[in-house]
């Protein structure tokens, strides 16, 4: 199914569920692989963000995002997916990811239907962080509550913009000695504009590419990711 040529409405939606469960990651790169093994018995953090994905009122997916406080000490003010650090009574990445988005805009688990996880990335404070692309079957049962203490604003954007290159740039960064590129898009919605760059960027180009069954209009260059094998004894405190 290709959800950009789809009607729409609720069939849509249980159509494109079915498919991600039977999802499977693709084989890791030399690069990614090798990144993992020569980091040895280092204890990784372990995180977990929700692509919490629904239908807009005409018909195409959208991805929910929040601007973090700028008071935090991490990626304070930037855009983020709602989710953060694993907690010992967590069952596993996707409980991790579904509980962190109701701790930061009040978003219900039980309105949120885990389909899929995608490979596990890098971020810059070497923190393993998995991405869990769910669907919210109902978007009128969710009211938005951000929690101040970390998050100043909550929109939604059209998830297909992450395919696309309008709107975006590139910067060739170094990280752990080797070169990559990062993106960044802009959107601009109720007369606020925000920014949508590095990490984020990257795992929502990803899981665009896997829910549209299509490569990005742009050379990808994705972040460092790791075999999900290789997070499994990943410290979480």
């Amino acid at each position: 199914m290709d959800p950009s040529n789809n009607n729409g409405g609720p069939q849509r939606l249980l159509a494109l569920a079915q498919r991600l469960r039977l999802h499977k990651p693709p084989p890791l790169s030399e690069q990614a692989t090798a990144t993992a093994q020569n980091q040895g018995e280092f204890r990784f953090k372990r995180a977990a963000v929700l692509i919490c994905i629904f239908e807009g009122d005409d018909g195409e997916l959208r991805v929910i995002l929040t601007k973090r406080s700028s008071k935090l000490s991490m990626y304070s003010g930037e855009v983020a997916l709602p989710g953060g650090k694993a907690e010992e009574g967590d069952k596993d990445d996707g409980d991790t990811a579904k509980r962190e988005a109701m701790e930061e805009v009040g978003l219900d688990p039980q309105l949120v239907d885990v389909v899929t996880f995608l490979e596990p990335f890098f971020s810059k404070y070497l923190i393993i962080v998995v991405p869990v692309i769910g669907i919210l079957h109902d978007k009128k049962a969710f009211k938005s509550a951000p929690n101040p203490a970390e998050v100043e604003a909550v929109f939604d954007v059209p998830f297909e913009m992450f395919l696309k290159d309008e709107k975006r740039k590139q910067e060739e960064r170094i990280w752990m000695g080797e070169k990559y590129v990062i993106h960044l898009f802009e959107y601009e919605i109720e007369h606020k504009k925000y920014l949508i760059w590095g990490l984020t960027a990257g795992i929502l180009i990803r899981a665009a590419s896997v829910v549209y069954q299509r490569p990005p209009a742009f050379l990808e260059h994705n972040p460092i990711m790791i075999p999900r094998d290789k997070t499994k004894d990943a410290s979480i405190h």
